[in-house]
């Protein structure tokens, strides 16, 4: 079989996505990739945002490939998994462009792991993969469309009924492969995300040490398409990592929901020439791991602070001991051996706006940088909508959407200032 794996084109007008526009390594597709070649397949990764293909040029590559099947991916990288754009705009769009030349349209991502019908129908694809895709890709180029009922976590359509066969795939990370990429692909990979310390010099790449995460935050998407916590083979993360680096990246991000005080990993980055960025919960590391992280390269820290006493983050979910004073001087202690620490704040429910406010220009006083609250999307699968409606429907996402900028009047620099209506902004997609 053929398989072509589609980043699209992405574009974020009117979106309240929040997250980093720049373009990543799509590691969900590379991954399919290193396991359908393993399975004897032939696979082709198509990343339209990374070599700024439009719509015109994507289909040309896709239909010169001429596969059996073209995977979607329905999230910008799995580093936005867990906080994707809402809206299905872009995915249907490239569907819609594809059709007829990509044969059977499968969608990845985390849309069709919380609202699988939903997804079929809006986007118009064949199947929809539930979860983690890597290896159910393999199993549909190894399947006859007449057996797609032996398929786990997967939704399609037959004679005008709707199947969702199981739950949210969870892939085995531990035989995922180190995965490589082309020369061309890492040197045009300029961007350092999360990186302020320095002007990026050389390129920039992303990796994952673990996958998952063993809390259940409020705010979190995650729970139906990167759950539960698996860890990566400390030789897997390194055999990929030098790979890397011998093609000149200057720069890793380590997409981990929470990447984890693991000493082995941090002496041997420590080992090795380059700098790095993390995403952490501040609370999870002592003070004498925040000092090897630091040791070890890494220059960027984003630590998520959902609420500034026991009682704004309770409700989050965050089951966290330590308190707001604790939280603060380990941040600063971080600071010293990091140049960069982020304390990422996010409005909550019950949350003392002047008391953030206060809090943000203490720790910026301290040179931990705090932004403003981000107002939380309330994720369908999320804790946040299973506690305001319940499991998510067919109209999970237009719900929580037009919720969200109701009630928000204002919204962070890093979305847009005048989102559009979720209907509005898919309404000429297909």
């Amino acid at each position: 079989m053929k398989v072509a794996l589609v980043n699209p084109p992405w574009s974020f007008q009117g979106s309240v996505y929040a997250g980093c526009r720049e373009p990543h390594l799509p590691l969900e597709l590379a991954y399919a990739r290193a396991l359908l070649e393993r399975a004897g397949h032939e696979a082709a990764l198509l990343d339209a945002h990374a070599r700024g293909l439009d719509l015109v040029a994507l289909r040309a590559a896709v239909a010169a490939f001429r596969p059996d099947i073209t995977a979607i991916a329905t999230a910008p990288s799995y580093l936005f998994w867990r906080c994707p754009p809402p809206e299905l705009r872009v995915p249907m769009a490239t569907a819609a462009a594809l059709r007829g030349h990509g044969g059977l349209l499968v969608a990845v991502g985390p849309h069709g792991s919380s609202t699988p019908r939903a997804a079929l129908r809006k986007l118009g694809v064949d199947v929809v993969i539930l979860g983690e895709c890597e290896e159910i890709l393999v199993m549909l180029a190894g399947a006859a469309d007449a057996r797609y009922w032996r398929i786990p976590s997967i939704a399609y359509r037959r004679n005008g009924i709707d199947h969702v066969q199981g739950g949210p795939h969870a892939a085995s990370v531990r035989a995922l492969p180190a995965l490589r990429w082309d020369d061309a692909t890492i040197a045009r990979h300029a961007h350092h995300h999360h990186r302020f310390d320095a002007v990026p010099e050389g390129p920039g790449a992303e990796l994952e040490a673990s996958r998952g995460c063993a809390h259940r935050c409020a705010i979190c998407g995650r729970d139906r398409s990167r759950a539960p916590l698996r860890r990566r083979p400390l030789e897997a993360v390194l055999d990929e990592l030098d790979a890397l680096l011998a093609q000149g990246a200057r720069y890793v991000y380590f997409i981990d929901e929470h990447f984890l005080p693991d000493r082995a990993l941090l002496e041997a980055l420590r080992a090795r020439d380059v700098s790095f960025g993390v995403r952490l919960r501040i609370d999870s590391w002592s003070r004498e791991m925040l000092d090897l992280l630091g040791r070890a390269g890494c220059v960027s820290i984003e630590a998520g602070v959902e609420g500034l006493s026991s009682g704004e983050r309770d409700p989050l979910g965050r089951r966290c001991s330590a308190s707001t004073e604790e939280l603060t001087a380990l941040l600063v202690h971080a600071r010293k051996s990091v140049p960069f620490v982020q304390a990422t704040l996010h409005h909550a429910s019950a949350g003392d706006p002047a008391a953030a406010e206060a809090w943000r220009q203490r720790l910026l006083g301290l040179g931990v940088w705090a932004n403003e609250p981000v107002p939380m999307f309330p994720y369908p699968g999320s804790p946040a909508y299973a506690a305001r409606w319940g499991a998510p429907d067919d109209g999970a996402w237009e719900r929580a959407h037009a919720h969200y900028i109701a009630e928000h009047r204002s919204f962070s620099d890093l979305q847009d200032s005048r989102p559009l209506p979720l209907a509005e902004l898919e309404h000429d997609a297909r």
